[in-house]
C-alpha cells in the first residue's frame, strides 16, 4: 500500500484529498497545525490514516517530521503540498500589513520548499515518487488586490515547472493542480469573518467544491507512470 503525506489536511481541499486518497487505497499521513481536526479526520478514515501535527513554517517542526512517524509510515510515495493561506489579502498592497504579506510567502512558498526538501531525497533514493503542488489560477493570472497571494502562487507555479525538470530522469513526477474558486473556509480565514467569507463565495455564480479537486488529484496520481499530468487547471464550468 502506498503512503501519501498531505499538508493542510484538517479542512477544505486537504481533508477531501485525504478521504479520496484513502478510498483509492493509499495510507494517508494527515498533517496540519491543529491536532483536533486531524484527529476527527483520522477517526473518519480509520487505520489507513495517521494524524501528525506539523507546522511547515517552523524548520524544527519539519526537521522532526520523520521522528513522529512510526517506522512503517516513513516511506512517502506521494507528497501533497496543500497548506496555504491568504490572511490579510484582497486589498491594495499598500493598505496591507507587511508581516501578513511575509506570512503568506512563508507558508505558501518557503514552507512548501522546506517540506519538499525534507521528503524528496528518499524518493530519489528509491527512484520513484509523486509530488503534487496545489497551486491556483492566481499563479498564472494576476488580479487586483491580491499581489502577495499572486506572488506566492506564481512562485509555486515556477517551482513546480523547475522541479519537474530537475527530476525528469529520477522516476519522480511533479504535478501541479491550479483550481479556480473553491468553496472552503479559505475566504473566512482570509478575513477572519465567516459571513464575509461566505459572501465572497456567494458573489460567484458557481464555485468548485473540495471534492472536485480531490477527484482531480486522485485521477492524476493514478495514471500509468509514463503519464505525467504536469499542470491541471480546474475551473467552474460557468467561468470564462
Amino acid at each position: 500500500m502506498k503512503t501519501a503525506l498531505i499538508t493542510g489536511a484538517g479542512s477544505g481541499i486537504g481533508k477531501a484529498s485525504a478521504l479520496a486518497l484513502a478510498e483509492a487505497g493509499y495510507r494517508v499521513i494527515c498533517c496540519g497545525r491543529r491536532a483536533a481536526p486531524l484527529e476527527t479526520l483520522v477517526g473518519e478514515i480509520g487505520e489507513q490514516a495517521l494524524p501528525v501535527t506539523l507546522d511547515i513554517t517552523d524548520p524544527a517542526s519539519v526537521a522532526g517530521l520523520f521522528e513522529q512517524l512510526p517506522e512503517g509510515w516513513r516511506k512517502i510515495d506521494l507528497l501533497v503540498n496543500n497548506a496555504g493561506h491568504d490572511i490579510g489579502g484582497r486589498r491594495p498592497f499598500h493598505e496591507g500589513d507587511a508581516e501578513q504579506w511575509a506570512a503568506i510567502i512563508e507558508t505558501n512558498v518557503i514552507g512548501l520548499l522546506r517540506l519538499t526538501r525534507a521528503v524528496v531525497p528518499q524518493m530519489i533514493a528509491r527512484g520513484s515518487g509523486d509530488i503534487v503542488n496545489l497551486g491556483s489560477i492566481a499563479g498564472i493570472t494576476a488580479y487586483a488586490k491580491g499581489a502577495p497571494y499572486n506572488a506566492s502562487k506564481f512562485a509555486v507555479h515556477g517551482f513546480s515547472q523547475a522541479l519537474r525538470l530537475d527530476y525528469l530522469d529520477a522516476g519522480i513526477r511533479v504535478l501541479e493542480i491550479l483550481p479556480g474558486v473553491v468553496r472552503t473556509d479559505f475566504a473566512e480565514t482570509r478575513w477572519g469573518d465567516r459571513d464575509v467569507g461566505q459572501a465572497f463565495y456567494s458573489s460567484y455564480d458557481e464555485c468548485l467544491l473540495p471534492e472536485d479537486i480531490a477527484r482531480t488529484l486522485v485521477f492524476a496520481v493514478t495514471q500509468p507512470r509514463h503519464v505525467s499530468l504536469t499542470q491541471i487547471v480546474v475551473m467552474p464550468s460557468s467561468h470564462p
